[in-house]
């Protein structure tokens, strides 16, 4: 039966162990009568089998819950979220091979993401004095996990939280490439180190080393500039793993909040690679296997060849938001005095496939029906329907009012300084392609489910040329798409797999896309005001922290001059101005800027 969540049980005390060594040391008799036995030639070969599991990009999922929506999660293929799914694959799978034969990471990106993460992090704030613990934390807590690697949007609320996160957990949280600015030492533990009892009295020591992103230096400089800095993850596994190797372990396994792919975001701004795991696999001797994150991407098993030991090195992602649990299946051998790996695979479980841990729905109730009460506020009216299906290749209203809000703020920011004579243009991106401001009432999780990512709004000095350069780059989103042929709105974007949110509108100019063309000479007819557009033109540029910070590698933004910044969240800045307006009316800020064409010819 799906879960009422309007029914939820009072939360029950979280009981369980802290993080420690799994299992415990050898016995001496057992070590002696193995001895014996390797005396008299008779010692049989000893194997050992055991299981680690591996989640990522949890992104505050503890339920299957849309706090967009109010509703139970659904998607095309019927995936099901959250840690409480999970926690009935995890308890499947320690039944079937026995607790002390498993062991249960996670590749970061735990903290941001839903409405519930962020009422824990900015409505009722953990760091508070006398503050709550954060629902992921709980969780994971009961859950029981061992370890967990950071991701880059652990940094998204800023250094004191994550602190009070990790304070929180009873189990480490890893960044061996996450180190203090001025000393370069970890800001994190490096690794955890783990031990699991076998039936022939010598355990198997299994090393988990943290690996996490460097474009955290681009996307939350404001939070870590001069605090912490992030080198690349080549460089550090290979500093560690035999550290590691020389401490004992049979068993190296790499936790990274970095895809497979071997590119990068970013561009040339930083010296290393955003999306590193396989480079990690392929140039760094010792590693048994990777849990990769950050991609969103479902990987069950890939394998990677070292060069320098041609041994084979698995790696697995399981699907974001508690869709999928990675299990690493190892197969160990004994010989010459130490465990060996013989075999290793991967696999992963879907989370649909289970019903939610009652436990964990009780242990945390309360705070889902905070969260649901939340965002369910009314704070506003909207005079006609808007929705963000059609917003990747047509101009809607929906995405034109995320603009409109932030050219507003950043007039009213600039209003008393040199450049409030300056136009404003803004950028914004369909997040979400089924977000609906619907007519009428207007709530709190209406405004957020538009704007799903934690940005901040930044102002920066563009010119006439260097605004054409962005509308080129970003149109490169769409699939050339010859003037004869049909046109299937299903495959006309994400051309090179470019996601959605790397797809920039923008507001105060018009301009025309056309598909049938090569990419880098697609943007046509681009003017301000009804004229062509000056190359050099001045304007100020409203645009998310992301894209000014290097995200999506579009060019010019990055290095343009800063004007104003806000620390605080364009879906908050969002939320303020419909309570301050108190109704929203497309007739005052939609309009038809731009479309895509074929040889002049328009699509839509």
């Amino acid at each position: 039966m799906p879960l009422n969540r309007r029914k939820f049980l009072k939360k029950s005390a979280v009981t369980g162990a802290g993080v420690a060594l799994a299992g415990a040391a050898a016995a001496p008799a057992a070590e002696a009568a193995e001895a014996g036995e390797a005396r008299k030639g008779s010692m049989p070969v000893k194997r050992y089998a055991f299981t680690v599991m591996g989640t990522t990009d949890l992104h505050g999922n503890v339920f299957n819950w849309d706090y967009f929506t109010d509703n139970e999660f659904d998607d095309k293929a019927h995936n099901d979220v959250g840690l409480a799914k999970i926690s009935t694959l995890v308890n499947q799978v320690r039944a079937e091979k026995g607790l002390r034969n498993t062991l249960l990471i996670d590749a970061g990106d735990t903290i941001q993401g839903t409405q519930l993460s962020y009422y824990y992090a900015k409505v009722d704030p953990i760091t508070a004095e006398g503050g709550p613990v954060h629902p992921m934390a709980q969780a994971m807590n009961a859950i029981d996990y061992d370890a967990a690697a950071l991701g880059n949007h652990e940094f998204n609320y800023g250094i004191p939280v994550l602190r009070k996160f990790q304070e929180q957990c009873r189990f480490p949280l890893l960044g061996a490439n996450a180190l203090d600015a001025k000393t370069l030492r970890p800001a994190f533990p490096p690794y955890s180190m783990h031990c699991l009892r076998t039936p022939f009295g010598r355990d198997v020591k299994v090393a988990v080393l943290g690996l996490t992103n460097p474009g955290i230096a681009i996307w939350d400089k404001a939070n870590v500039q001069g605090k912490m800095t992030f080198p690349g993850l080549e460089e550090q596994a290979a500093k560690w793993v035999p550290k590691l190797r020389s401490m004992g372990a049979d068993v190296v396994i790499v936790s990274a909040h970095s895809g497979s792919s071997g590119t990068s975001s970013y561009g040339d701004q930083l010296p290393y690679i955003e999306n590193a795991a396989g480079l990690v696999a392929e140039q760094v001797p010792g590693i048994d296997a990777i849990l990769v994150g950050h991609a969103h991407t479902e990987i069950p098993e890939y394998f990677v060849t070292n060069k320098e030991t041609g041994k084979q090195v698995v790696l697995s992602e399981p699907l974001k938001w508690g869709q999928r649990l990675t299990l690493f299946d190892f197969e160990l051998v004994w010989g010459k005095g130490r465990w060996t790996v013989e075999k290793v695979g991967a696999r992963v479980l879907n989370s649909n496939a289970v019903e939610e841990d009652p436990r964990i729905v009780k242990l945390l109730g309360d705070e889902h029906e905070k969260v649901v009460a939340y965002v369910n506020q009314v704070i506003g009216t909207n005079a006609v329907e808007m929705t963000s299906v059609e917003a990747p290749y047509k101009d809607v209203a929906i995405i034109d009012l995320i603009n409109h809000i932030q050219a507003d703020t950043v007039k009213q920011a600039l209003a008393s300084t040199e450049y409030a004579a300056l136009p404003v243009l803004s950028q914004a991106a369909a997040f979400s392609r089924s977000a609906v401001i619907p007519a009428g009432e207007v709530t709190i999780r209406d405004v957020a489910g538009l704007y799903v990512f934690e940005n901040t709004l930044e102002a920066r000095l563009m010119t006439g040329a260097q605004m054409k350069a962005h509308l080129e780059y970003s149109a490169n989103y769409f699939v050339q798409t010859a003037a004869d042929a049909e046109v299937d709105p299903a495959k006309l974007t994400n051309a090179n797999g470019t996601p959605d949110y790397n797809y920039d509108v923008v507001s105060g100019l018009t301009y025309e896309i056309d598909i049938a063309k090569p990419a880098g000479s697609r943007v046509a007819n681009v003017r301000f005001e009804g004229a062509p557009l000056a190359d050099d033109a001045k304007f100020v540029f409203a645009v998310n922290n992301y894209r000014a910070n290097g995200g999506g590698n579009f060019p010019h933004v990055a290095a343009a001059q800063m004007l104003w910044s806000n620390s605080d969240e364009i879906r908050n800045t969002m939320i303020a101005w419909v309570k301050a307006k108190g109704a929203i009316d497309p007739a005052e800020f939609a309009s038809v800027d731009w479309k895509l064409t074929r040889n002049g010819t328009p699509v839509f």
